[in-house]
């Protein structure tokens, strides 16, 4: 088949692989003929996930190290210099919670998402663009959103300012990197994971993957959520070179569905001779753009009867 390596020869860091959906990209990049790098905090998790790759005829290595500081990210690069011989893609995926409502939420809360996510995201792609354009190479840039980050999600202030903030880095970056042939895109998520099973809306689409049968159509594809493996092949994808052209994107997966997020443009305009006071916002913001005010959140329409599960009880 034509497209069975279809990245043989390259080499991908993805920043928390050791398990879940990090670890599904790391599986099908290696599959796809990539070399990887495997990132994680947790070194038995990291191990497994080389020894799975390595089982599966694929070649990769670890890297135990929690992403945000600068020493991680260049260190990422160095191993996939010093080991498979330089680099094409970085995923960055590492990420982790802290899920409260704002009131409550504490500086550290807030802190250590953001510097996760958001700035783990930055200084590893940094690290990697750099690469690319002291290397003249043509890199893909893939690093990982949230619906949260798009639409908010109740208790999540700093994981929903992380992942919103990815996807501004992410156009950004695809203006700056355009003219040396290096494409950054955003990848939007929706699969079983820890944080989904303790939904209990998802609970009959987790029930039937963790026994290895197929989620009802409902979940896959009314909600557009499935499994890792669903979403790990639109990383191979923006990897590829089948992918060059596609840059600055958001593109949602999940289950059945395929998705791509617009980029804010404004809804509605109108124009008044002298500029708005308060008086005439007062007397005109109704008609002029009240009636085209914005949704937030997520609108997850009602369970089929057949799909309900009973509450957990203590």
């Amino acid at each position: 088949m034509p497209h069975t390596a279809p990245l043989r020869g390259k080499v991908a860091v993805v920043t928390g692989s050791g398990r879940g959906l990090g670890l599904a990209y790391a599986q099908e990049l290696a599959r796809r003929g990539a070399s990887v790098v495997v990132n994680d905090v947790d070194a038995a998790a990291a191990e497994e996930a080389v020894a799975s790759i390595e089982a599966a005829g694929g070649a990769a290595c670890a890297v135990v190290a929690p992403v945000g500081p600068t020493e991680t990210a260049e260190r990422l690069v160095a191993t996939a210099v010093e080991k498979f011989g330089g680099l094409d893609i970085m995923v960055t995926n590492a990420g982790v919670l802290r899920d409260t409502v704002l009131w409550k939420m504490t500086d550290d809360d807030f802190d250590l998402v953001t510097q996760v996510h958001l700035r783990g995201t930055f200084t590893c792609v940094r690290a990697a663009a750099r690469y690319f354009r002291d290397n003249e190479v043509k890199g893909r840039i893939i690093c990982i959103g949230s619906p949260t980050g798009q639409r908010g999600n109740f208790g999540q202030t700093n994981y929903a300012a992380a992942k919103a903030g990815i996807v501004g880095m992410v156009r950004t970056w695809a203006l700056e990197l355009k003219r040396a042939g290096i494409t950054a895109n955003v990848v939007v998520p929706v699969a079983a994971t820890a944080m989904t099973a303790t939904v209990p809306y998802f609970a009959a689409a987790v029930e039937a993957d963790a026994a290895g049968e197929a989620m009802p159509s409902f979940f896959r594809r009314d909600i557009g959520f499935g499994t890792s493996d669903d979403v790990a092949g639109l990383i191979a994808y923006l990897a590829s070179d089948a992918a060059a052209d596609v840059t600055g994107q958001a593109i949602g997966v999940g289950g059945d569905r395929l998705q791509l997020w617009s980029h804010p443009e404004a809804v509605t305009t109108d124009y008044r001779a002298g500029g708005w006071t308060f008086e005439a916002l007062v007397a005109e913001f109704p008609t002029a753009i009240g009636s085209t005010l914005q949704s937030v959140g997520e609108k997850l329409p009602p369970l089929p009867g057949d799909l309900v599960r009973p509450p957990a009880t203590a």
